[in-house]
């Protein structure tokens, strides 16, 4: 009788630490899987901070910015990084775009960037806007400078505003732009982001 005693408590301890074990396993599994999303929340910027810098920069006029920018969140969430320029550019069949402006990183840092790109099609009405691009997945400032090939001709308007896409990998560009003129048909060009500028839209 002492004997099965003796192996009924070394069993009724053992099974005691197995469900321990199993629910330290079961809680950290929970804690991994909810940390990551956490932390990604926290790189972006929120939509209310990209809104009001990005309405402060366009100024006036800009009917149709709340709607773009909340249409890219929807699409894409938040950035974790984006630059403030001005752009020139207008041709028709073959024309080029040349801008500069300031590249903001959620980390705090900031870079001077240059971009060009050709344009192909029909591309009428010349243009000198601001530019207000919206950067996700950047995983650094040296990952900015590269070409981002984009179909133009896939350009949304809402309001006066314009918007479209750039990708390379995971880097998403989101260019936003104000008066951008009358663009039709399809446009066939990439934004070229170089450290200094260039004349060269190649």
């Amino acid at each position: 009788m002492q004997y099965w005693a003796i192996n009924e408590g070394s069993m009724h301890m053992s099974c005691s630490r197995h469900w321990r074990q199993r629910l330290g396993l079961l809680g950290l599994f929970l804690a991994i899987l909810s940390a990551p999303a956490g932390a990604a929340e926290e790189e972006g910027f929120e939509q209310d901070t990209i809104l009001k810098d990005a309405g402060e920069f366009f100024g006036s006029g800009a009917e149709g910015l709340a709607d773009v920018i909340s249409k890219i969140f929807n699409e894409h969430g938040k950035p974790n990084a984006y630059i403030k320029g001005t752009e020139a550019s207008g041709a028709l069949v073959v024309g080029a775009r040349y801008g500069d402006g300031v590249l903001y990183t959620k980390s705090g840092g900031t870079a001077k960037v240059y971009w060009t790109g050709p344009s192909v099609g029909f591309d009428a009405g010349g243009n000198l806007s601001k530019v207000y691009v919206l950067i996700y997945h950047l995983p650094g400032t040296d990952a900015i400078y590269q070409r981002f090939p984009a179909v133009e001709g896939s350009i949304y308007y809402i309001g006066g505003v314009g918007a479209s896409y750039h990708q390379v990998d995971d880097i998403v560009l989101a260019p936003i732009r104000l008066g951008v003129g009358l663009r039709a048909g399809v446009n066939l060009n990439y934004m070229h982001i170089r450290r200094e500028k260039s004349w060269n839209p190649f």
